[in-house]
C-alpha cells in the first residue's frame, strides 16, 4: 500500500484513490472545491458497461465514520430517476457529475471529511458498479490549507507487472516543488514542478520499490508504491495429507493450499508481509498444475493473521476455504456482543474480502465425549433461524434457550445456514463462503459452546448445508468471471443455470471434480471443527446438470457421492435432503440411508382450516409412499412456507358458533395438527414458535424479512397450552419410540374423523381426532376389547364392541394406550381476564339434558362471549360467539356428545369473565 508521508503529519485513510475507475477534479479535493467526477464504466467490476443513463450514488467518509466503509451524508435516493445525482453521458463509457462539496454534501461546519464514497447505479439499482472486488469506491479529501501534498498517479497501487513490459510512472504534487522519483533507492528522474512522468522498462524481476517526493523548502511529501515482477512457476508437490484452505503446522506455522486450475501465478498478501506481493510469498504449483501452496513460517503463536490471493495480477480474492472472512463493508455493523474483539480490516492496505487465520489458538475443550446422537426414526426436530429466534441474534442467548427447547422434546436442532452468506442480515441461502461461521451471530468458540451444551443435554445439532449455488461475493465465483455469468472454464459453475425455475445465485456443475472437491471439503470442516451431527442440503434437486425434479440416475449417483464422504469423515452422520424428486428416485436415496424433507404443509394447513378435501396426511408416512425405511422427515410447517395459525385465522373455515378463526379454536387446531403429526412413525420437524401457534405471516414486511420474536406467547395460556400438547407427544414419543416407529399401523388420514393405530408388543396406541367444523363419529378400530386408557384425560374405558364408535366435536382429540400412563401436565387454556361476578346464573348446575343461564347485562349494548370448558381445557360448546347485546339475557343450551364429567362455563361480557362449574350427569 501506499505509504503518505508530509512534515505536516497528516492522517488520511488511503486506500484506491486514483485509477483508471475515477478521475477526479481537482486532483488534490478539499471540503471547499467544485469537484467533477469522471466514472469509467468499463472499469471496476464493468457491470455498467454500455449502459446510459447512470445514477451516482456518494458519501462521505468522515473522522466520526466508525470504519472505512461506514458511509456518511449519503446522497441519491435508490432506484429512482434521482436528478440530483444524474451523471452526464460524455460517450465512450463515460460519465460524470459536478458537485459542491459542502452545499452537496449538507454537512456542518467542522466535519473533518476524509475520503468521499461511491457506487455507480443503473436507474432501477438493479446494476451497480463497484470496484472489480465488488468493495466500494473512494476517493482521498485533503485538509483546507494543507501546504503540500505528493501523490503517485500511476500505477494507482501496488501492482504487478511482467518481464519486458513499460511501467509509466505519474506523480503530482498539490503546488510547485521539487520532484524527486526513486526506485530502489536510486534518483531515475528529477525536476521542478507539478508533475513528474517517467517510464521504467521492467527488466529485472522481484519486488521494487517506487518513492515519489515532493519539496518546498522546509515542507516535504512523499508517496510510495511497489510493484512485483513475477519469476518462474517452482513446481513441487504438498505434503501429504495437506487440504484446500489453512493447514495448521505448528503454533507459529501454516501451509495454505489453493485450488485454481489454468492459473499462471498466485502470490500470497497479508499481515505478515504489508500486503505486498513479495517473492518470498510466491506460491508453489502442484504436479497437478492446479493446486497451488505455501508454507509460511515465523507467525506469532495464537495471533490472528488476515490474508489474500493475488491471482495473475488480475484479482485479490480470500480463500474459498476460509474458516472464517473480514467483509469490509458488513462487518462494522455486527454488534459487539456476539463477536467481540474482531480482526481488524487492513483498509489502508487493500480491498475486498480477506481471509483470517489464527495459529496457535486456544483448543477448544470439547465436553462432549459420552454423547450419544439419537437414531435416525427417533429425531424430533426443531428448525430454527438464530435471526427470528433470539432478540440478540447470538449463539450464546441460543444456548439458554435449550432448557425451553428439552422441555419441549426436541432431541435436535437444524440451524438455518450458518456460513457466511451476504450482508448480516438473511435466511443464509445466500451462500458466498461455505466453510466459514457467519460472525452475525458469534464467534467460532461461541458456536462450539453451543453444539457442546447442546449434546450435552444429547441434543443433535444439524446444519443446513446450501451446496446447490453460491452468490457473488464468492471468490469461487470472481475467479472465473466472463462479464455477467461463470466463464466457459469455470471448474465449478455452469455457465447458465440448467433448471430453470428454480435458480438462485450461480449454479454449481455437480458432474465437475473440481465441484465435487470442494462440496466434501466444505462438508469435512463442520463436521471436524464443530462437530456438527449431520447436514440438512438444501434443493439437492437441483444436484444435476439436467432439470430439477423428475428422475435422475446422474443426480442419484451425485448424492451417493457425496453421502459416502461424509460417511467416511463420520459414519453416523445425518444427512438430510430438500430433494422435491420422483417418489422413486426418493426412494433409492432412503434405501441408502439418507433423510428426506416430507413436506405436508398444505395438508396440515387445509385441515387446521377445517378444509377437508385437502387434509389427507397420509403422503407423510414412508410406508405409504413404497419405502422400506422411515427416513421421512414429515412436518406441519417450515422456514418455506406460510404460517398454519396464520392461514387459521385468516381463512379458516366455520360452521354455526364454531369458527376456526377464533383464537382459542385456531390454538385448538394447532394442539389436533401436532397429535396427528407426531403420532406418525419416523423423523419430525416442528419450525419454531408453531409449539406457541405463531401467527405473523411468512410475508410480514417481505418473505426473508425479519420477524417479530413473540417469546411472551409462551405466557399465554391458550397458546402455553399448545406447546404443552407437544410436548407431551414428544415425551411420549420418546418413551415409547417402538409404539411410534412401529412399522405395523394402520390409519385412515383422509376426511374428517382420523385415525392413527399403532400396535407393538410394548404398547399400541389408537389416535382419533375430528378435523371437521361439526360433530362427528367414527371408530377407533381397536384392536382388542378391554380397558383402553386416554393419554390426556388420564381416565379409562373398557371397550367391549369393536364397532363402537365415538362422537368427537370439531377440534376433538383422543390419545387411546394399552396401558395407564402419567397424565401429562396440560395448562388449561381459558380467556386471561379478571374473573368478577356479574351477576349470571346457571341452572341447574348438575344437569341431565339442558343448562339455563341468566344474565342482566344492563341498557348499554355489550360484547358477550360464552364458552364450556371441559377438564382438559378443551371448547365443547361456544353458546354466543362474540354478540353485542344489553338488557336481560336467558340461554339455553345443551352438551349432547359430550362425555359426563365436570365444566367450567366462562361467560365474558366486554373483558370482564365470570367462570361458573357445571357437572354432567
Amino acid at each position: 500500500m501506499r505509504i503518505l508521508i508530509t512534515t505536516l503529519t497528516l492522517c488520511l485513510f488511503h486506500m484506491i484513490s486514483f485509477g483508471q475507475i475515477l478521475q477526479v477534479t481537482p486532483t488534490f479535493p478539499t471540503v471547499e472545491d467544485e469537484v467533477t467526477i469522471v466514472y469509467n464504466a468499463q472499469e471496476g467490476n464493468a457491470e455498467l458497461a454500455g449502459l446510459s443513463p447512470i445514477y451516482a450514488h456518494m458519501g462521505l467518509i468522515t473522522s466520526e465514520s466508525t470504519s472505512g466503509t461506514d458511509w456518511q451524508f449519503v446522497q441519491g435516493n435508490w432506484g429512482t430517476d434521482d436528478p440530483q445525482v444524474l451523471m452526464t453521458d460524455l460517450g465512450d463509457d463515460l460519465h460524470s457529475i459536478t458537485v459542491d462539496m459542502d452545499e452537496f454534501y449538507g454537512f456542518p461546519d467542522g466535519t473533518e471529511v476524509l475520503q468521499m464514497a461511491f457506487v455507480f447505479r443503473n436507474e432501477d439499482g438493479t446494476l451497480v458498479g463497484r470496484e472489480a472486488d465488488g468493495s466500494d469506491i473512494f476517493y482521498d479529501v485533503y485538509p483546507v490549507g494543507t501546504s503540500l501534498v505528493a501523490t503517485i498517479l500511476s500505477p494507482t497501487d501496488n501492482i504487478i507487472i511482467d518481464l519486458g513490459e513499460t511501467l509509466q510512472i505519474t506523480g503530482e504534487s498539490s503546488g510547485e516543488a521539487n520532484l524527486t522519483l526513486k526506485i530502489d533507492g536510486s534518483i531515475v528522474a528529477n525536476q521542478i514542478g507539478s508533475m513528474i512522468e517517467y517510464e521504467q522498462s521492467i527488466s529485472v524481476g522481484g519486488t521494487h520499490e517506487v518513492v515519489f517526493e515532493a519539496v518546498n523548502g522546509p515542507v516535504s511529501s512523499s508517496d510510495t508504491v511497489f510493484y512485483t515482477v513475477p519469476g518462474d512457476v517452482v513446481t513441487q508437490n504438498p505434503p501429504a495429507g495437506m487440504l484446500d484452505g489453512v493447514n495448521y503446522l505448528s503454533s507459529s506455522s501454516m501451509l495454505l493450499q489453493f485450488h485454481a486450475p489454468e492459473k499462471d501465478y498466485v502470490y500470497v498478501i497479508g499481515d505478515f508481509n504489508d500486503w505486498i506481493a513479495d517473492e518470498d510469498y510466491f506460491m508453489l504449483q502442484a504436479d497437478d498444475g492446479e493446486t497451488w501452496w505455501l508454507q509460511i513460517d515465523g507467525l506469532t503463536p495464537g495471533q490472528r493473521v488476515a490474508y489474500q490471493y493475488w491471482v495473475d495480477g488480475e484479482i485479490k480474492v480470500a480463500d474459498p476455504c476460509s474458516p472464517l472472512i473480514l467483509d469490509p463493508n458488513n462487518d462494522n455493523w455486527i454488534p459487539s456482543m456476539n463477536y467481540p474483539d474482531p480482526h481488524p480490516y487492513p483498509f489502508q492496505q487493500t480491498s475486498g474480502f480477506c481471509t483470517v487465520a489464527h495459529p496457535g489458538a486456544d483448543e477448544y475443550l470439547w465436553q462432549d465425549a459420552g454423547y450419544q446422537r439419537p437414531e435416525r426414526k427417533d429425531l424430533r426436530i426443531y428448525e430454527l433461524l438464530v435471526r427470528d429466534f433470539v432478540e440478540t441474534q447470538s449463539y450464546l442467548t441460543l444456548i439458554d434457550t435449550l432448557d425451553y427447547l428439552e422441555n419441549l422434546g426436541i432431541n435436535a436442532i437444524e440451524l438455518m445456514p450458518p456460513g457466511e452468506f451476504e450482508n448480516n442480515n438473511s435466511w443464509g441461502y445466500n451462500p458466498s463462503f461455505h466453510m466459514a461461521l457467519d460472525k452475525m451471530y458469534g464467534t467460532p468458540e461461541h458456536f462450539k459452546q453451543f453444539v457442546d451444551e447442546c449434546h450435552q443435554r444429547g441434543i443433535a445439532v444439524i446444519v443446513d448445508m446450501v451446496l446447490n449455488h453460491a452468490f457473488g461475493q464468492s471468490p469461487l465465483v470472481n475467479l472465473y468471471w466472463d462479464g455477467g455469468a461463470p466463464a466457459a472454464n469455470s471448474p465449478w459453475f455452469n455457465v447458465e443455470c440448467p433448471h430453470e425455475p428454480y435458480c438462485w445465485g450461480y449454479d454449481f456443475d455437480h458432474t465437475s471434480v473440481a465441484t465435487q472437491r470442494y462440496v466434501d471439503r466444505v462438508n469435512r470442516h463442520w463436521i471436524e471443527e464443530y462437530h456438527v451431527d449431520g447436514y440438512r442440503f438444501d434443493f439437492t434437486g437441483g444436484f444435476t446438470n439436467g432439470t430439477s425434479g423428475g428422475y435422475s440416475t446422474q443426480r442419484i449417483g451425485l448424492v451417493q457421492r457425496m453421502a459416502d464422504f461424509v460417511w467416511s469423515v463420520d459414519p453416523d452422520s445425518y444427512i438430510i435432503l430438500e430433494h422435491w424428486c420422483d417418489n422413486s428416485e426418493e426412494e433409492i436415496l432412503s434405501d441408502y440411508g439418507c433423510m428426506l424433507w416430507g413436506n405436508v404443509t398444505y395438508n396440515y394447513q387445509e385441515a387446521a382450516m377445517g378444509y377437508l378435501p385437502g387434509s389427507n396426511f397420509e403422503w407423510g408416512i414412508h410406508s405409504q409412499r413404497g419405502w422400506s425405511d422411515p427416513h421421512l422427515v414429515t412436518y406441519a410447517e417450515s422456514h418455506d412456507e406460510e404460517r398454519v395459525s396464520f392461514k387459521t385465522l385468516s381463512f379458516g373455515n366455520s360452521e354455526g358458533d364454531y369458527d376456526t378463526q377464533e383464537m382459542l379454536v385456531a390454538m385448538a387446531r394447532n394442539e389436533l395438527n401436532a397429535v396427528f403429526l407426531l403420532s406418525q412413525p419416523g423423523p419430525k420437524m416442528i419450525w419454531q414458535f408453531g409449539e406457541l401457534g405463531y401467527d405473523i405471516s411468512i410475508d410480514f414486511d417481505c418473505r426473508v424479512c425479519p420477524k417479530p420474536i413473540l417469546w411472551n406467547y409462551f405466557e399465554q395460556n391458550h397458546r402455553r397450552k399448545v406447546y404443552d400438547v407437544y410436548s407431551a407427544m414428544n415425551h411420549l414419543r420418546e418413551e415409547y419410540p417402538n409404539t411410534f416407529n412401529s412399522t405395523d399401523i394402520a390409519y385412515n388420514l383422509n376426511g374428517a374423523f382420523k385415525r392413527i393405530n399403532l400396535y407393538n408388543s410394548d404398547m399400541d396406541a389408537v389416535v382419533i381426532g375430528n378435523f371437521g367444523v361439526e360433530p362427528i363419529s367414527g371408530s377407533p378400530n381397536f384392536p382388542f376389547m378391554g380397558t383402553w386408557y386416554d393419554y390426556f384425560s388420564g381416565e379409562s374405558i373398557v371397550e367391549n364392541n369393536p364397532d363402537n364408535e365415538f362422537l368427537l366435536q370439531p377440534g376433538e382429540y383422543r390419545i387411546y394406550t394399552s396401558q395407564p400412563l402419567e397424565q401429562p401436565d396440560i395448562t388449561v387454556s381459558v380467556p386471561e381476564l379478571q374473573a368478577v361476578d356479574l351477576g349470571v346464573e346457571l341452572f341447574p348446575t348438575l344437569m341431565t339434558d339442558q343448562v339455563t343461564l341468566t344474565m342482566d347485562i344492563g341498557d348499554e349494548l355489550a360484547e358477550v362471549d360464552v364458552w364450556v370448558y371441559d377438564m382438559q381445557a378443551k371448547v365443547v360448546k361456544r353458546p354466543i360467539n362474540g354478540k353485542s347485546l344489553n338488557g336481560e339475557q336467558v340461554l339455553t343450551f345443551d352438551l349432547d356428545g359430550s362425555a359426563s364429567g365436570m365444566y367450567q362455563v366462562l361467560v365474558s361480557i366486554d373483558d370482564r369473565v365470570q367462570v361458573l362449574e357445571l357437572i354432567k350427569q
